[in-house]
């Protein structure tokens, strides 16, 4: 089993009673809930950085030299 770490966390009022509502109307725990919030935001701001990174290395033209490669025809299937 994997180590967990505990985090003490402090949220407004009214954000924790919002927090409780969705959790339980998903019907998980709200560690359970903050745990996927937190594992989303992490994956998203990963994957804005990781394209910035290709996009850094793209240059001018690439897709149009993409596009003529693939041509007009429309896909078969």
């Amino acid at each position: 089993m994997t180590s967990v770490s505990n985090f003490a966390l402090r949220l407004p009022p009214s954000l924790m009673a919002d927090v409780k509502a969705i959790a339980a109307a998903d019907s998980v725990s709200v560690n359970q809930f903050i745990v996927q919030a937190v594992a989303e935001r992490a994956a998203m701001l990963r994957d804005r950085g990781y394209l910035a990174q290709r996009a850094a290395r793209s240059k001018p033209g690439d897709m149009h030299r993409v596009l003529e490669i693939a041509g007009d025809e429309p896909p078969e299937g």
